[in-house]
């Protein structure tokens, strides 16, 4: 049982890297309007192009899909996209964007959001690495669970990259292998507080939200 604690899990942060624009486009178009979290993105990008990537993602999404600024305020029922060549992380109710030290030879790097997550919002925090080449998030993920948080993986054969989820479900205790259907019904149980039916795809077992 996912969550049995009953803990609102309501900050969703997301990382991918290649094979990743494809899924978070179809999980944002399935999330509620009334979905009151805070969602933070990474994606690997080109520091040198832009692609308007938050228009991309927020093509069919019922939620606002922002590039924040340095110390823009943090607000439920948003999706925040870091920016080209920034680090994104959370502090104290704001969102900082910086060119600090490139991790895992990327920036934005996953890792840095997923610890800041962690730090800030321990419990209430669902990671979650989509398709990707690497072990980026691999870290971030372990952080979350070790502040009492959530991880959860796109399964492996699903992604059009499975190197990235795959490195967590080695590394890491990953609480869920999901599809991306599965993912738009687990958040919005989860940011309510329900508990969720344990998610193995591999194993066959569907995500039922549990009275």
């Amino acid at each position: 049982m996912i969550n049995a604690q009953r803990i609102a899990r309501d900050v969703v942060v997301i990382g991918a890297s290649a094979g990743g624009i494809a899924p978070i486009k179809d999980l944002l178009a399935h999330l509620p309007r009334q979905f009151a979290s805070i969602v933070a993105i990474v994606v690997h990008r080109s520091p040198f192009h832009e692609t308007r990537l938050p228009w991309v993602l927020g093509i069919r999404a019922l939620l606002p899909v922002l590039e924040p600024e340095d110390a823009a305020p943090v607000h439920a029922g948003a999706v925040y996209v870091a920016p080209r060549d920034h680090h994104m992380m959370f502090e104290d109710g704001v969102v900082r964007v910086s060119r600090g030290v490139k991790e895992h030879r990327t920036r934005p790097s996953i890792d840095p959001l997923f610890r800041s997550a962690a730090a800030v919002y321990g419990k209430r925090v669902v990671g979650v690495l989509l398709s990707g080449l690497g072990a980026d998030g691999v870290s971030g993920l372990i952080a979350i669970k070790r502040a009492g948080g959530l991880s959860l993986v796109q399964d492996p054969g699903e992604a059009q990259f499975g190197t990235m989820p795959r490195a967590a479900i080695c590394e890491d205790d990953v609480d869920g292998i999901v599809s991306i259907h599965m993912l738009a019904t687990i958040l919005p149980a989860l940011a309510r507080g329900e508990p969720v039916a344990s998610v193995r795809v591999g194993g066959g077992v569907l995500p039922t939200p549990s009275a």
